[in-house]
């Protein structure tokens, strides 16, 4: 008897130790204990008379180029995606009657002219934006705001891509941090080098960074689910760690960047082994398409900016152009996906999707805090849903 008082805590130590263990190696430890033991949440009001609004973006990291594909066969990609999204797509409509978007993330350090012009022409009859993308190492602040700076007028003067902001007039973009290293976030140092990334970002025109959630890699922070202001930190890495909820009525801190989440909660219908739960990141790929299950996680990640717990913010990310991917993408899950939206919204009108770009997303939340950017109609009407965003 003695022995089994002594075994039982003995195993119940071991497999604490062992699952936290396991936890760790998919580095759930940065964001496990935000998830279970929130702050600053709301929930929707439980009654029916009040709508849902979703609004849904895909924020694509656009890599034609795979890294080191030809410039030929990486053209042939974009192509693909040039040619075959309208086909699949055009008979899609929110209930604004707005086509499903794509937010195209492109990388300045894959930028080729043609790739641009014909994503523009895919742009222009509306089906989404570009954006930009980073991927960088050992870099220096100097080095960093020349890369910007150099990439956001190519694309605007060139291209006739990206925005000027509707007050400042400057010209502005959204951004991507290359594997997910913002803020030199990576333990090891990699892929970034400096530290104040979000200061630069600011100065040089970025509205929002769109990179988290970067689980399960070591970058992720432990602010989950939300949308927030980060400023750097002197002589700190991470500085998005935590910052400020965007909330209603409340002013965002001076020189502080808006940081734009995608949902991230854990998966217990997928468990690894039976008992580790699987990690919902909001990722789009091959072996993960959307699905109405998916959906639903990403629903209750309940993304929204304070005190209009009922706009709920569903950003998505994926990589378009990796094998297996763009089949997906381009192909009949993602037409499913959308079938099932519209078959959802025609059971419950008060579910209400729309279809927006990451420009649209940061207008939405700018509109929620009450500094009014847009001409946003909820109401479901067909319509213009945003003032130009064309240059």
């Amino acid at each position: 008897m003695w022995f089994l008082l002594i075994l039982i805590p003995v195993l119940l130590i071991f497999g604490m130790v062992l699952y936290g263990y396991a936890l760790r190696r998919k580095n759930m430890h940065y964001w496990l204990g935000s998830y279970y033991f929130p702050t600053d949440r709301e929930t929707p009001q439980d009654n029916s008379d009040e709508p849902i609004d979703l609004f849904i973006a895909i924020c694509d990291h656009y890599e034609p180029q795979r890294g080191n594909l030809p410039k030929p066969q990486a053209m042939e990609l974009v192509n693909r995606w040039c040619e075959q999204y309208p086909k699949l797509f055009d008979r899609f409509e929110d209930i604004n009657g707005r086509k499903p978007q794509h937010t195209f993330f492109f990388p300045q350090d894959e930028y080729q002219p043609e790739y641009l012009d014909a994503l523009k022409i895919l742009c222009d009859a509306g089906y989404g934006d570009v954006d930009i993308h980073l991927h960088h190492r050992d870099d220096t602040p100097a080095g960093l705001t020349e890369k910007l700076i150099t990439f956001r007028d190519e694309l605007f003067h060139r291209h006739g891509l990206l925005r000027r902001h509707p007050i400042t007039e400057e010209i502005v973009y959204g951004f991507i941090h290359g594997n997910w290293s913002l803020c030199n976030s990576h333990p090891g140092g990699y892929d970034c080098g400096v530290d104040q990334e979000l200061s630069i970002l600011k100065e040089t025109g970025c509205y929002a960074d769109f990179t988290l959630p970067s689980a399960p890699s070591p970058t992720q922070v432990c602010t989950i689910n939300s949308i927030y202001y980060a400023w750097d930190r002197p002589g700190i890495t991470k500085s998005h760690d935590t910052g400020q909820r965007s909330k209603v009525g409340r002013k965002p801190p001076e020189d502080a960047l808006l940081m734009i989440q995608g949902p991230l909660v854990p998966d217990w219908k997928n468990r690894k082994l039976g008992i580790f739960p699987s990690i919902e990141n909001s990722d789009l790929h091959g072996n993960r398409p959307p699905t109405m299950d998916r959906f639903d996680l990403w629903q209750k990640a309940n993304v929204h900016v304070l005190g209009k717990p009922n706009w709920k913010f569903i950003k998505l990310h994926t990589h378009g152009c990796k094998e297996g991917n763009i089949d997906m993408l381009l192909g009949p899950e993602m037409v499913k996906f959308h079938e099932q939206l519209a078959e959802r919204h025609a059971k419950n009108p008060q579910f209400r999707y729309h279809y927006v770009t990451a420009w649209d997303m940061y207008q939405l939340v700018k509109q929620a805090e009450g500094n009014v950017e847009t001409k946003l109609k909820i109401a479901g009407q067909p319509n213009q849903l945003f003032t130009s965003q064309s240059p």
